[in-house]
């Protein structure tokens, strides 16, 4: 995978703010995507913010909405509605493979795109039913819920299964993803990566996404 060919897409989870639509513009010309980690409280101890901020924000990069809740069928529309791009759900809270495709439907019926996500411990194969039918597989590289974690390295061989299995596929990492690790992501396979403290602690926010894509 070659590192010009890779989307970063910085997390506004560890923005400031006080001055979120600053935050925003700071990164936007670097950027490729802008997530938004929904948390519930319930699936992940930490609670986050809604679909009214996403609403809220102005700005011309895709908003992927990463939700870490445990009742995804019940705020797909929400986040439709406040202008979401992409919407990934996790894999632990709807298992049906039925229930699943329903998901992946009704966001793209919306007009977002659809993506699954999985947990370090949760294994490639728990997805296998929807690989073919996602835009986007996203393994955490943490264990969601809290920013500034230590990267997990252990995820790195899931990422590798999974782009020999689906060549085309679009392999999204998440959690601890800095100038070190993200080599390390893009070796393995993966062509999307979220970084949040990394890009948001640096005063120079470009150069900080410059070294993700390894410039």
């Amino acid at each position: 995978m070659s590192p010009s060919n890779v989307l970063i897409a910085p997390s506004i989870l560890s923005a400031d703010f006080r001055v979120l639509q600053e935050e925003v513009k700071s990164v936007e010309p670097y950027a490729d995507w802008l997530q938004a980690d929904i948390m519930d409280g319930h699936f992940v101890p930490n609670l986050s913010f809604g679909a009214p901020v996403i609403k809220w924000i102005e700005t011309s990069l895709p908003v992927d909405v990463h939700l870490m809740v445990t009742n995804p069928a019940d705020r797909i529309e929400e986040f439709l509605d406040a202008g979401a791009k992409h919407i990934t759900f996790h894999a632990e809270v709807v298992e049906s493979s039925e229930k699943r495709r329903e998901l992946i439907k009704r966001i793209r019926d919306g007009g977002a795109t659809a993506g699954i996500a999985l947990n370090p411990d949760t294994p490639l194969s728990s997805v296998d039913d929807v690989l073919g039918d996602v835009n986007l597989l996203l393994i955490m590289s943490v264990n969601p819920g809290f920013g500034g974690q230590e990267f997990i390295e252990d995820v790195l061989s899931k990422a590798r299964k999974a782009r020999e299995q689906h060549t085309d596929l679009m392999i999204q990492m998440d959690g601890g993803i800095d100038d070190k690790t993200a080599s390390q992501c893009i070796e393995a396979g993966a062509n999307n990566l979220v970084s949040g403290s990394y890009i948001f602690r640096s005063a120079d926010r470009a150069a900080a996404i410059a070294a993700l894509r390894g410039q």
